[in-house]
C-alpha cells in the first residue's frame, strides 16, 4: 500500500532518553486533513462510509460509490487513515486502499514528518487512544470524538527504523487476515453461484434438456460425474417447474429453526463457568466480544461454535457461518440444524428466502421488524433425493469447511495482532530497525 503523502512538520522532540524511546502529543504527531468535495465532482470514486468499516476489526466490510452519495464529503488519498470519530469506541479504524472520498463523522489522518504513517495507524488502533478518543467524546447517545482532546494523547516514538519494524511486524499479520478474507468471499460466492445454478435455476437439467450436456461429457459447472444423479425433465409443482423426481418443502421441513434465550436472566456467579453472549451485533460482526455473559450450563440448543449457522429473525435479519467460537444464543436468533439435510442445503436454502424475510420484517409496523415461524412454513424450496445430494456433499462440504477453518485462522490472527499492538507501540518488545527481533521471533 502507498504511503506516498505530503508530509507535515516534524513533532517537537525532548531530549533522547536511553532506550532511544521519546513521547509526544498526538496532535503533534499528526494532521487532521479537512479537504471537503461534493461527491457529484468525484465520478465513480470509492466512497467509505461508517456502515464499509468492521467494528474492532481493522479491516473494510464493504464500499461505496461517490454517484451514490449526496453532501459534502472528506477526500482522502491512498494510504491515509481513516478513524470513526462517532461513537469511538466501535474501534473503527482502517487505512485506505485508494484515493476517494468518506463521511465527515471519519477523520483522515496523516502522519507528521519523522513519524511512520503506518506506526501512526497502529497507534490509533490501540486500545488505549480508543479509550482516550471515547472518554473525551461529546454527546451522549450519539457521542463523537474531539480533534483538540486527542491531540493531547502521549505516543511513545521509537526511532523511524523502528517504527518502521513494528508497523511491518502488525501488518504482516493484518496481511494475512486480509488475505482470508478475501479468500472466504471467494468461497462463499462460489458456492453460492453453485447453488443457485443446480437447485434453483436447474441449469444441469435444462443442459440435459437442450442436449448441450452429453453423458460422460463435462461442462463448465457440471462434473460428467453427476450426468446420471439429475433428471432430465421439468414437471410443474406449487413452486413451478422443478426436476422430475424432486419434491418440495418448507424450510421448516429441510431445518431445525432453534431460538435462543432470554439471557439475561441466566448471568453467572462471579466463579461460575461462562460463555459470552451472542446478540444481532455479534452476529453482524462474527465477534463474541464478551460484553455480556451467560451460564455455560445451558441447554446445547442455545450453545453455538465455529461452523454453526446462524440466522436472526428479528431486526437485522441475516443468516451466518458462526465462526467466533463457543458461545451463548441470546432471544431473536435461531440456531439452525438438520439430521436429514446437509449443512450447506439448509444455509442456502434459508439464504434464498433472506430478501423475502426481510421484505416481510420491513413492512412491520413494530420498531423492531421480525418474521414467525409461519413465514418458515410458507418458504419453500426444491429438494433433491438423497442420492444426488449424498453426491454432491463432499464438494459443498469441502468449502464450507475451509470457509470455517479461514474464519478462525483469521481470528486467531487478530488476537495475536492484538495482543502484540500495545506492547509494541508501548516498548514493552523492543524492535531492531534491521534486526530480527524477538517479536519477529514470535511470529
Amino acid at each position: 500500500m502507498s504511503t506516498n503523502l505530503t508530509p507535515v512538520p516534524r513533532p517537537p522532540m525532548g531530549p533522547v532518553p536511553k532506550n532511544g524511546w521519546r513521547t509526544a502529543n498526538f496532535g503533534d504527531c499528526a494532521r487532521l486533513v479537512r479537504q471537503s468535495v461534493s461527491p457529484a465532482e468525484m465520478g465513480d470514486s470509492l466512497y467509505i462510509g461508517l456502515e464499509h468499516i468492521g467494528e474492532g476489526t481493522l479491516s473494510l466490510i464493504g464500499q461505496g460509490n461517490a454517484r451514490d452519495v449526496t453532501s459534502a464529503k472528506m477526500m482522502f488519498r491512498d494510504g491515509d487513515i481513516l478513524f470513526g470519530k462517532l461513537r469511538p469506541y466501535f474501534r473503527k479504524v482502517v487505512r485506505a486502499p485508494s484515493d476517494g472520498i468518506c463521511s465527515t463523522d471519519i477523520w483522515v489522518v496523516r502522519a507528521a514528518q519523522g513519524v511512520d504513517q503506518n506506526y501512526l495507524y497502529y497507534c490509533m488502533a490501540s486500545d488505549e487512544f480508543i479509550k482516550f478518543a471515547t472518554g473525551g467524546s461529546e454527546g451522549t447517545k450519539m457521542p463523537r470524538s474531539i480533534w483538540e482532546y486527542v491531540s493531547g494523547f502521549k505516543i511513545r516514538l521509537p526511532s523511524l527504523p523502528e517504527q518502521r519494524a513494528i508497523a511491518q511486524i502488525l501488518g504482516a499479520l493484518d496481511d494475512k487476515i486480509e488475505l482470508n478474507r478475501r479468500m472466504n468471499e471467494t468461497l462463499e460466492q462460489m458456492s453460492r453461484v453453485l447453488f443457485k445454478s443446480w437447485f434453483m435455476d436447474f441449469d444441469p437439467v435444462r443442459a440435459k434438456m437442450d442436449g448441450r450436456w452429453q453423458r460422460g461429457q463435462s461442462l463448465p459447472g457440471l462434473p460428467a460425474e453427476l450426468y446420471d444423479l439429475f433428471p432430465a425433465r421439468l414437471i410443474p409443482s406449487e413452486l413451478g417447474e422443478i426436476p422430475e423426481g424432486w419434491e418440495v418443502k418448507a424450510l421448516d421441513e429441510i431445518a431445525d429453526f432453534r431460538n435462543g434465550l432470554a439471557l439475561q436472566k441466566l448471568r453467572p456467579a462471579e466463579n461460575e463457568e461462562r460463555l459470552p453472549v451472542v446478540k444481532i451485533a455479534q452476529l453482524r460482526t462474527g465477534k463474541a466480544d464478551g460484553g455480556e455473559w451467560a451460564k455455560a450450563d445451558i441447554a446445547d440448543d442455545c450453545i453455538i461454535d465455529d461452523g454453526d449457522v446462524v440466522f436472526s429473525w428479528s431486526g437485522s435479519l441475516m443468516i451466518k457461518v458462526w465462526c467466533g467460537g463457543p458461545a451463548a444464543l441470546n432471544q431473536h436468533l435461531f440456531k439452525v440444524t438438520s439430521r436429514q439435510y446437509p449443512k450447506w442445503f439448509y444455509l442456502h436454502c434459508t439464504e434464498s428466502h433472506l430478501p423475502a424475510f426481510q421484505a416481510i420484517a420491513a413492512g412491520k409496523t413494530t420498531t423492531m421488524g421480525h418474521i414467525k415461524r409461519e413465514h418458515l412454513k410458507e418458504a419453500i424450496c426444491a429438494v433433491p433425493d438423497a442420492t444426488l445430494l449424498s453426491s454432491v456433499d463432499e464438494r459443498y462440504a469441502a468449502l464450507l469447511s475451509k470457509f470455517v477453518s479461514t474464519n478462525v485462522e483469521s481470528r486467531t490472527l487478530s488476537a495475536l495482532r492484538d495482543s502484540l499492538l500495545p506492547k509494541l507501540v508501548n516498548g514493552e518488545l523492543r524492535m531492531g530497525g534491521n534486526s530480527t527481533t524477538h517479536a519477529e521471533q514470535r511470529l
